[in-house]
């Protein structure tokens, strides 16, 4: 395993203890000191002297690329694997690598990664969702031409005889992944892809790695020369995989290079327009073409040679002008983008125009709960790039199976695609007697949206932070729940469970948890699903009729903890309920609106809900969670659990900049170890509140509550299931609306 690290002293004693953590005991660390400026290598030989599997050496600053060709000449192993020094990786991930390789004999495997920074969690990368979203046994690009996707190197193992054979050596320029991981896909004789995490790839909120340096000209230089390298390895390859990488190069690097015109300095202007000139003319003319409108526009614009226009699309685009689409203009009976460049020379006018399929149905879910037993669902329709007014039409019905049922429909001023208040709220009531109507099959809303004389039906989908993706369930009648959620495509959808299997109440003793629930059949047996390893342990009931009891010894619980998150630390359990032939059941959380939590030892374990409302059994270290949020007066009050003796702040990080601005809290402790921490609502609008990006749905300020320890260390507050289930919280302030809402497990306010 080869480590190279350069100038991350502050996140490197992590990455080495999640490689010394791995269930892969048997490796050696190369540990390849490029010549860091920092204290990186004070922790790197700490590490060495107390872990002998780890080895430090090191060199003058030459290169990622180099430092890992010094490493690798080090290693002695059967296989190479690769980590950056400010990454983590998971405890099972090189483990199940390697026993895929030994099976199928494949030359190298690689799977899934996560993105993680402290302030958002962890998310899915998306550049590894379509390579990785299914396990693949002796494959290869050519058969699956998704792989070229997979331009890293850390989220594999590879044989080291293979490597050996093709003597790979990186070239000395950042972004020297893409070319080897692509040579070795096309070298390789079969691969191995696995769905399963093996990789964390830490996101800072600077922007200062490597790969988020994009706008720097020395970048943009050896990304093109990384690109070029790229487009010769397939300049022979099969047609199928040739179309994929120039697609993938325009879609990314092409893009980057657009991108950085928005900041380069003007003594650069010319080489980066003959850089990305040279990128654009490698490219396929066919690719190019099935590119956005956007891009087509920046295209042309480069080949014109203006840079002021290229400039002000860029600006546009890294201001977010594209997330909700540019309002469209009339010209005659022709609708135009307003994107900068329209009316001018250098652009065909022609690329400016919409097209019919580009006005299509934009809806989203926003809100979602019960008001007096009925279900309320508020969200947004509109037609993309249209004004939404008053004399357009908005139709929602309620479609089960075959069957629709018109609704009643309250429309109400809301923010549109485009930043502007207009009529694309709505909001839905339905009663129990309606919903009685729904069946165990999802059930969906049809919306219909007239706009002028354009029509657009769809199905309504877009389900954002809150309430929408932690949608609260009810009873509807003594046997009938109502439990809102994803369907299909996306799609927000109802279903009736009748009887379902529940848990009822939940008790703690001096060392359990014990948890009361009913089944829907007779003679059910509990079962709790074992974390990584796969399967399930049945755990013992004291049965009445279909009432059952079980108790959970919380010690045994934490002792069988086995999480593969190396950030989170998390581990997550789910219980199913077993029938006496063998059908099983998911079960159903009834139990209250609070989660339910013990702490030993420094680890806690809780008792919750999933974002479907079954019950989840966590166990994690312990974590500053808030569980309710009021807005009380001019205060926003936020009230949680555990924490331990630390302050609280909101903070907000600085464009471009690890730095940051806190607003501290007035924090009190309750006598059962609570806290709550108080600010006022005018201290989170910035003094000078103005919006400086284009982008219509930007938010002027974003805050994060953060606890501070007394060593300074600081972690987001966690948002606790329930009360993300309550969220969005709405806050007026004068001209300036908050909204607090749940991102990725933490607490946000948006101040707009």
């Amino acid at each position: 395993m080869v480590v190279p690290f350069y100038g991350v002293g502050e996140y490197l004693g992590d990455c080495l203890e999640s490689i010394a953590r791995q269930a892969w005991t048997d490796f050696e660390a190369i540990l390849v000191d490029d010549g860091s400026p920092d204290d990186s290598a004070v922790v790197a030989k700490e590490f060495c002297a107390r872990d002998p599997r780890f080895r430090l050496i090191q060199q003058d600053n030459s290169g990622p690329g180099p430092a890992r060709d010094a490493g690798i000449r080090e290693a002695t192993g059967e296989y190479l694997a690769f980590v950056d020094g400010d990454d983590l990786v998971s405890t099972y991930g090189f483990a199940a690598l390697v026993r895929t390789l030994d099976r199928t004999g494949s030359d190298f495997a690689g799977g899934n990664a996560r993105r993680f920074n402290n302030s958002f969690g962890v998310r899915p990368s998306w550049l590894h969702k379509q390579p990785f979203a299914r396990v693949r046994h002796a494959t290869h690009v050519s058969e699956f031409p998704d792989l070229v996707l997979d331009r890293m190197l850390w989220n594999k193992v590879y044989r080291r005889s293979f490597w050996t054979e093709y003597g790979y050596t990186f070239p000395p320029i950042r972004y020297e992944d893409y070319p080897i991981a692509l040579k070795a896909h096309l070298d390789a004789v079969t691969v191995d892809t696995v769905t399963q995490a093996v990789y964390y790839w830490r996101e800072r909120e600077s922007g200062e790695s490597i790969t988020q340096q994009k706008f720097q000209l020395g970048n943009i230089r050896d990304r093109v020369t990384s690109a070029g390298m790229v487009l010769d390895l397939v300049e022979d390859a099969v047609p199928v995989v040739r179309r994929r990488v120039h697609a993938h190069l325009a879609q990314i690097d092409v893009l980057t290079l657009m991108s950085a015109f928005g900041s380069v300095p003007a003594d650069d202007e010319q080489a980066l327009v003959d850089l990305s000139r040279q990128l654009l003319d490698g490219l396929d003319e066919e690719v190019l073409a099935k590119t956005h409108r956007y891009d087509r526009i920046q295209h042309a614009a480069l080949r014109s040679g203006d840079v002021d226009l290229l400039r002000r699309l860029a600006v546009f685009r890294n201001s977010g002008g594209l997330r909700g689409g540019a309002r469209a203009v009339s010209r005659g009976r022709r609708l135009e983008y307003n994107y900068p460049g329209l009316g001018e020379a250098a652009v065909p006018r022609r690329l400016y125009g919409v097209c019919d399929q580009d006005l299509s149905l934009a809806t989203s879910v926003r809100e979602v709960g019960w008001v007096d037993g009925k279900l309320s669902v508020k969200g947004t329709a509109e037609i993309r790039h249209l004004e939404t007014d008053r004399t357009s039409a908005l139709r929602i019905a309620l479609a089960v199976g075959t069957t629709t049922y018109p609704l009643e429909v309250r429309r109400y001023a809301a923010l549109d695609l485009h930043g502007t208040q207009s009529l694309v709220g709505f909001e839905v009531l339905l009663d129990p007697e309606l919903l009685a109507e729904c069946t165990g099959a999802p059930a969906h809303f049809e919306v219909r949206m007239r706009s002028g004389r354009r029509v657009r039906t769809g199905m309504l989908g877009g389900q954002g932070p809150g309430s929408p993706g932690w949608p609260p369930g009810a009873w509807i009648d003594a046997s009938n729940w109502i439990q809102p959620g994803p369907g299909k495509n996306g799609w927000f959808a109802l279903r009736r469970l009748t009887d379902p299997c529940r848990l009822t109440a939940v008790e703690q003793t001096e060392d359990e948890l014990v948890l009361h629930g009913r089944a829907s059949f007779d003679e059910p047996t509990l079962h709790l699903s074992r974390p990584v390893v796969g399967g399930e342990e049945e755990i013992p009931l004291q049965v009445d009729g279909r009432d059952f009891t079980a108790r959970l010894p919380v010690r045994e619980l934490l002792d069988a903890a086995n999480h593969d998150d190396p950030f989170g630390q998390r581990t997550t359990r789910v219980f199913r309920v077993h029938d006496a032939e063998g059908g099983q059941k998911v079960l159903l959380w009834t139990a209250g609106d609070a989660a339910v939590s013990r702490v030993v030892d420094g680890r806690v374990v809780t008792l919750t809900r999933s974002t479907g409302g079954y019950v989840n059994l966590h166990e994690s270290p312990i974590r500053t969670t808030a569980v309710t949020a009021v807005a009380d007066g001019k205060e926003l009050v936020v009230r949680g659990s555990a924490g331990g003796d630390v302050t609280f702040s909101w903070r907000r990080y600085l464009a471009d900049s690890d730095d940051h601005l806190d607003v501290a809290c007035r924090r009190t402790v309750a006598a059962d170890g609570g806290w709550s921490v108080a600010v006022d609502v005018e201290a989170l609008v910035p003094v000078t509140a103005v919006q400086v990006s284009v982008d219509p749905l930007a938010a002027l300020a974003d805050w994060i509550l953060f606890a501070t320890r007394a060593d300074g260390t600081a972690h987001a507050v966690q948002c606790e299931p329930f009360l993300c289930s309550r969220l969005p919280l709405a806050i007026d302030c004068g001209t300036h609306a908050l909204a607090v809402r749940p991102h990725a497990g933490t607490l946000h306010v948006e101040v707009r």
